[in-house]
């Protein structure tokens, strides 16, 4: 069985319904055919940071870009220390 998709809209619209509209999360989750913790989980998204959230296939929010983009130049840090500490160490055995 394949994951259901839905859209940002759909996503929006769900969430009105229950917060705008104040139809309950039971009734709303029957009526769209989701499971009520899915539903949950879309309103407290939605009340967390409406503006991100749903952000979409593909797309991330800018704080989960930027904790992307320090995992990558941590990596990147890490190899060139390595490298340094390699080096530092063939050194000082030529030295002695």
């Amino acid at each position: 069985m394949e994951r259901r998709k839905f859209s940002r809209e759909f996503k929006l619209e769900a969430v009105k319904l229950v917060v705008d509209r104040g139809v309950g999360f039971a009734q709303a989750a029957r009526d769209l055919d989701l499971h009520v913790n899915v539903l949950r989980k879309w309103v407290g998204e939605q009340a967390a940071d409406p503006q991100q959230a749903f952000p979409g296939k593909g797309q991330m929010k800018p704080e989960q870009l930027e904790i992307d983009r320090l995992r990558k130049e941590v990596t990147r840090l890490k190899a060139e220390r390595d490298i340094l500490k390699k080096a530092a160490a063939y050194f000082a055995r030529d030295s002695i």
